[in-house]
């Protein structure tokens, strides 16, 4: 679905920024970072709307985020389709949940999606393809003071969607990516998207 599609069944998003999500992450122990728009923007430093904004942490941390903001904000799972409160002593994220929405109370907007990613201290793998993996310090890039999703493995993710915004952040970031970036992308674009029409883009 796309983001209208979202809104009309769900309810509205509230617009956030980075420094929204600072304050969100203030007190939290563990990793997090911002993915997402918000990425290629900070790596571009061209902006453009956005529907919403994208914090990330690994999902082996899920249980901690969830102690850390329930006093504050309703967790909701979303899981291919789904939306699932978390609620309870004990709730439980299914392993195919890859996204936690939050938000004051049932009427409010939503604030914040929460990407969960499939990393360890040492590995972080792609999700629709667990060939395609990198060290975790290769991940992540620091702009301003905050974390962010380095632009190639945040184009991958963008990659199966092709949405119009999708487009424009590649046309946007590809051209910025040092030689090593783009060959990894245009590597990982063939191994896991066979065909995808932005691995002739990335063709030296």
């Amino acid at each position: 679905m796309d983001h209208d599609e979202i809104v009309r069944l769900y309810g509205p998003w509230r617009p956030r920024k980075p420094g929204d999500v600072v304050d969100l992450f203030t007190g939290y122990a563990d990793r997090w970072w911002i993915a997402g728009g918000w990425a290629i923007e900070a790596f571009t430093g061209r902006s453009r709307p956005h529907g919403d904004i994208d914090p990330s942490i690994p999902r082996v941390d899920a249980a901690a985020l969830l102690d850390h903001l329930e006093d504050e904000w309703d967790l909701w799972a979303a899981d291919r389709g789904t939306l699932t409160p978390l609620v309870g002593e004990d709730p439980t994220i299914s392993p195919t949940c890859s996204n936690l929405w939050l938000r004051r109370s049932g009427a409010d907007p939503w604030e914040y999606d929460v990407i969960l990613m499939d990393a360890t201290e040492e590995l972080w793998t792609y999700k629709r393809d667990p060939r395609i993996t990198l060290p975790f310090s290769r991940v992540l890039r620091e702009h301003e003071g905050v974390r962010y999703l380095r632009p190639e493995i945040q184009l991958l993710h963008k990659a199966p969607g092709l949405r119009p915004q999708d487009q424009e952040d590649f046309e946007t970031a590809s051209p910025l990516l040092d030689a090593g970036a783009a060959r990894w992308l245009r590597a990982a674009l063939g191994t896991a998207h066979p065909g995808h029409p932005w691995i002739t883009s990335l063709t030296p």
